[in-house]
């Protein structure tokens, strides 16, 4: 019995990060970003991967480690999301976050498919992206 072309296409998909689409990944990190701006630990610890809630246990603590270290997420004056680089199992979402004094960090964030949603599982400060010397 031969399968159709469509059904291993739609196979293959299925198992692709592409395929989490309920959400995409610039609504997840957004979502994420309201949250942290909103106060709630809970709902933004949601969106991280299972291996992101295991390191830190809780969402309080998950809450502390991004006000004490990433400050500009909580608040940012302007979100810039620039590309996408998939690799495999994961994609990164390169994005520009301008804080309230209107300096620029760069951001890589680390996503994942975890029962067919995208989930945050690291996120990197990286150089600025497109400025050449």
């Amino acid at each position: 019995m031969r399968f159709p072309t469509s059904l291993l296409l739609a196979m293959a998909l299925m198992l692709s990060p592409a395929y989490a689409q309920e959400q995409s990944i610039e609504d997840v990190i957004s979502s994420q970003i309201d949250a942290f701006g909103a106060q709630d630990a809970d709902k933004a610890f949601s969106y991280a991967s299972p291996t992101i809630q295991s390191l830190f246990g809780t969402p309080e603590a998950f809450g502390m480690m991004v006000q004490n270290g990433y400050p500009m997420v909580q608040n940012p004056a302007e979100l810039e999301y620039v590309d996408q680089i998939t690799n495999g199992s994961y994609t990164l979402q390169r994005l520009r976050i301008q804080d309230q004094s209107g300096q620029d960090h760069w951001f890589a964030y680390e996503m994942i498919v975890i029962d067919g949603d995208w989930r945050i599982n690291g996120v990197y400060r990286i150089g600025p992206i497109g400025l050449s010397a």
